[in-house]
């Protein structure tokens, strides 16, 4: 199947791991989209707060936010309270994440 002219490409969606400022982030271009944000509690990242604008729901944004902060954990060699709703869905009972909970 091929690409009709008219057909615009998909704007590229990054997400960026932000240490300084405790989180995730996904940016459209220059525009922060959405995020994921943890706090250091008892040695631990909490996860406290998952969130991405209402015009990128549906897109996999939040768990690509959420997988960020897994993966810097694990390179921090941290690990993870799942606090938030969305992330504590994504975790929990899944032995892919079982090291960093």
């Amino acid at each position: 199947m091929s690409a009709r002219e008219d057909d615009k490409p998909m704007d590229p969606i990054s997400v960026v791991f932000e240490a300084d400022a405790q989180r995730s982030a996904a940016y459209k271009e220059e525009e922060l989209i959405g995020e994921c944000e943890f706090c250091l509690t008892d040695g631990k990242w909490a996860i406290i707060h998952t969130g991405i604008r209402p015009a990128y729901g549906g897109q996999g944004i939040a768990r690509r936010l959420v997988i960020s902060v897994i993966e810097a954990a694990r390179s921090n060699q941290v690990k993870i309270l799942p606090i938030c709703s969305y992330a504590k869905k994504l975790m929990e009972g899944k032995d892919e994440f079982k090291d960093v909970l």
